[in-house]
């Protein structure tokens, strides 16, 4: 039960932690090149990945060692592109808005799960996902009669991610969780440095101290989350991280002024729901498969 309880409050904390950091890379990539901020963020997060490699068991030649490493290095490239994106969107689209369409990144990850990984979905998670997209139609509504393009930021984000959640299953039926994890830091960081430096900029003295906590949150916020995947079983803490949606939105309208209008509340409501739905009915078809092996 004390595993239970501490797995909660580790994912609390991750998610907590997460929505400030969202906060801080919305300051940050209003006066800085999001590419820039994603770097220097990179360069702490592969810092911190090679030292969890050196401490984990068979060190970091087996942490380096894969099976799978065009997939590997892929998912850590696309997972700092998609950073980059996200940045840019928090700064264009707003924090509060861009977190709404994020939240989709569930129903991409199930849609993709077919072509990708090969698995069955059956009518339940079919309706969720109809359900959840339409919940996105619904946040994408244009206010002023157009549709903004910037908004596909966020969507393009979102699935994004998915592909680097498919790609991360893909890669852990042969490599461990420490491994990929590994690349995820290196070789993003690797990736990012062929490009970062041309967008060089120098920050205020102040911003320094912004960019220091941005890194101190990103490291905090990977290591509360792999604390909490020790203790919790999936299905306990992806339906949690749903409220990083909710703080951010706090975050948006409290720090940035942010104001929700009531379709990106209901489209969010809507999304939320279909997400959760969509991760418990893979949990519990996952689970059924089990037994029956």
């Amino acid at each position: 039960m004390n595993d239970r309880k501490n797995g909660y409050v580790y994912t609390l904390l991750a998610i907590t932690i997460f929505a400030i950091q969202d906060g801080i890379s919305k300051h940050l990539g209003g006066a800085y090149p999001p590419v820039f901020i994603s770097m220097i963020r990179f360069w702490a997060f592969a810092a911190f990945v090679v030292v969890m490699a050196t401490r984990s068991k068979g060190g970091l030649r087996a942490a380096v060692r894969t099976k799978r490493p065009v997939i590997q290095i892929l998912r850590g490239v696309g997972l700092a592109v998609q950073i980059v994106i996200v940045i840019t969107s928090f700064s264009t689209v707003g924090l509060a808005h861009s977190q709404a369409i994020l939240s989709a990144g569930p129903l991409f990850v199930a849609l993709l799960s077919m072509p990708l990984l090969g698995e069955r979905v059956g009518w339940r998670r079919w309706t969720a996902i109809a359900v959840g997209f339409a919940g996105v139609l619904l946040i994408l509504k244009p206010e002023r009669g157009s549709f903004e393009p910037s908004l596909l930021l966020p969507l393009s984000g979102a699935a994004m991610f998915a592909l680097y959640v498919i790609g991360t299953r893909l890669a852990n039926r042969d490599d461990s969780s420490t491994t990929s994890f590994f690349y995820t830091g290196v070789a993003g960081a690797v990736a990012i440095t062929f490009v970062g430096p041309f967008y060089w900029t120098q920050l205020a003295p102040v911003d320094w101290i912004w960019m220091l906590a941005l890194c101190m949150t990103g490291i905090a916020s990977h290591y509360c989350l792999i604390r909490a995947y020790d203790l919790l079983d999936a299905a306990s803490v992806q339906p949690l991280t749903y409220l990083q949606l909710v703080m951010s939105a706090i975050i948006a309208v409290v720090i940035f002024g942010e104001t929700l209008n009531l379709n990106m509340i209901a489209g969010s409501v809507i999304v939320v729901g279909a997400g959760i739905f969509t991760i418990w009915r893979e949990s519990v078809v996952a689970r059924r498969n089990r037994e029956q092996t």
